[in-house]
């Protein structure tokens, strides 16, 4: 399954680099991005380095997720898509 990298996880004061806000494909409301906690997410940069990372928690009530990446996430990242895999792939 697919997504796009929305944007970073923001509060007023302060921007998470490691979280990222991803609008799954197939996911249009809170119950269906329940079913995505847990999964993995892997993110490939332009230059072919991949981020891996994984469903934390939903986020609203429109089927949009939190992402906890490995390491920070560039803002070239943002409207990206990402590879989401129910179940652990062989190449993370």
């Amino acid at each position: 399954m697919e997504g796009i990298i929305s944007n970073f996880r923001m509060s007023r004061h302060r921007t998470r680099h490691y979280q990222m806000i991803v609008k799954p494909a197939e996911s249009h409301n809170l119950e269906s991005a329940k079913q995505l906690i847990g999964s993995k997410v892997v993110w490939k940069s332009p230059a072919g380095k991949e981020i891996a990372g994984a469903i934390t928690k939903e986020h609203g009530r429109n089927g949009y997720v939190r992402v906890l990446f490995e390491s920070g996430m560039p803002g070239q990242a943002i409207s990206n898509k990402v590879e989401i895999y129910k179940e652990h792939p062989t190449t993370v």
